[in-house]
């Protein structure tokens, strides 16, 4: 068992001998690791640190931030073995994969931004003004753990690119990863105070990160509910928020549509580390005619997916990555059943031969789902599909767009431009077009309760920065 008893604050670590949060492995449903339940004054000393670091960072020069970002990057790239096994450990998602995705993805975010930082424009000409783009402030960043590092990143980098200070507080489901990164940010130039990790449960120090006074901005991904407390509590006096939630995201597979190569990539894309993606193709939506045949395809895919030890690199699919999520999704296929849905492959039943303590939930399909039930309307977060039969192209898109969240989606035709001009009615932040590759450079970020702002490439750079006039 790893012991993490500590906090990252004003540059140096700083040991915890109050109570601690157990961490779980997925796989075994064992203690891994044990982490602070830091308290309010811990929160306020980071903040403190973060705003007396922020004068002197907000005005280093691009160089001096570029050279952080590459000291950064060569330790992400180091480190990568065991940060993919830390996030295998902790959330469940299969080594091979996690390699590539959870270890590999941060570093490779990191390097766009060293790409993108020394042509960045940080102020303009416009007419007689000088438009100045400058640091918004210390930042507050309160990151999920399905994604545990990737979303620290997305927030991390591009703040310090920014020239803001920032505090951490990672989720203490998985935050094994969080602790790797502040590790490698203490052995890089990036001066004391400007990066401050502090672990503990949200309504303690969550709750101060987010009210402190000293915090303009709260850069958040996780829940919409929990989303919905942070605006409302930003909005007392006036933070820059930034929230990315929820989704249901739909497939949209027209009739013109190859079924076969449709329906295996909405599923691998629903399945992706155990459904636990915000992104996640939960909705697959296909002709009325032609419901069986791809309800036959999705139970075949899943198949496939076996569950299994998420150490060992011929696994698909993991555990999901705690005990309560576990309960949560295994409700919704009891759920979906209650209402009137087909439970076409998976179920509730235990999956055999993996290990009995850990979290693993069956590949689940449910097909002639109804757009306005519980299971289409709520995000699930765990291996399920629903697959809705729909009229025509009007009634699909009108099923696509017929939940609260816009996150993201996807349209699937024989037809490239019949593809992109449904996809362009969709109110959704992405669209994958005849599964388009996930572009690292374009803007990420949803619709309604999916959230506010966007995060990758320069729309990232661009949330920590205020505008500022100069009329010459």
């Amino acid at each position: 068992m790893k012991d993490l008893s500590r906090n990252y604050i004003n540059g140096q670590w700083v040991d915890w001998s109050g109570d601690t949060i157990d961490v779980f492995e997925s796989g075994t449903g064992e203690v891994m690791a044990k982490v602070p339940a830091a308290g309010r004054g811990e929160m306020e000393q980071a903040i403190a640190a973060a705003d007396k670091a922020f004068e002197s960072w907000s005005e280093s020069t691009v160089d001096q931030r570029l050279a952080v970002l590459k000291q950064l990057h060569a330790g992400l790239k180091e480190r990568g073995a065991e940060i993919a096994e830390t996030v295998c450990r902790e959330v469940g998602m299969p080594i091979k994969l996690a390699t590539g995705i959870q270890a590999g993805l941060p570093a490779a975010v990191t390097e766009t931004y060293i790409k993108m930082l020394p042509d960045f424009a940080f102020s303009e000409q416009s007419g007689n003004s000088e438009v100045q783009y400058t640091p918004v402030g210390v930042v507050g960043c309160i990151t999920p753990w399905n994604y545990p590092l990737h979303q620290v990143i997305l927030k991390v980098v591009p703040a310090l690119a920014a020239g803001c200070s920032i505090v951490l507080k990672p989720s203490e489901i998985a935050p094994g990863s969080a602790y790797i990164l502040a590790e490698i940010l203490d052995g890089t130039d990036l001066p004391k105070g400007v990066f401050n990790l502090v672990c503990g449960l949200g309504q303690e120090v969550g709750d101060t990160l987010i009210k402190h006074p000293d915090v303009r901005m709260v850069s958040f991904t996780g829940s919409p509910r929990t989303g919905h407390l942070i605006a409302h509590a930003a909005a007392d006096d006036f933070k820059r928020i930034a929230l990315e939630m929820g989704g249901k995201s739909a497939s949209v597979i027209l009739p013109d549509a190859d079924l076969k190569a449709a329906v295996k990539g909405s599923v691998n894309n629903c399945l992706l580390n155990s459904g636990q993606t915000c992104t996640a193709l939960t909705r697959m939506l296909v002709p009325a005619d032609k419901h069986d045949e791809a309800c036959q395809l999705a139970a075949e895919a899943v198949a496939k997916m076996v569950p299994g030890n998420p150490l060992e690199e011929t696994t698909r699919l993991g555990p999901l990555a705690s005990a309560q999520q576990r309960d949560k999704v295994l409700d919704y296929i009891k759920l979906g059943i209650e209402e009137g849905a087909t439970l076409v492959a998976g179920g509730v039943d235990k999956p055999d031969g993996v290990n009995p303590n850990g979290y693993f939930v069956s590949a689940t399909v449910f097909g002639n789902v109804k757009p306005d039930s519980r299971i289409a309307q709520e995000e699930i977060f765990g291996p399920v599909l629903c697959v809705i039969p729909y009229q025509d192209e009007a009634d699909a898109v009108r099923i696509a767009n017929g939940t609260a969240y816009g996150l993201s989606g996807a349209v699937w035709s024989g037809d490239q431009e019949r593809a992109k001009k449904v996809a362009g009615k969709l109110r959704t932040g992405q669209v994958f077009v005849n599964g388009g590759a996930f572009n690292p450079l374009a803007p990420f970020g949803g619709f309604g309760h999916s959230g506010i702002g966007r995060e990758f490439g320069k729309w990232g750079l661009e949330e920590f920065l205020e505008v500022r006039a100069l009329q010459l």
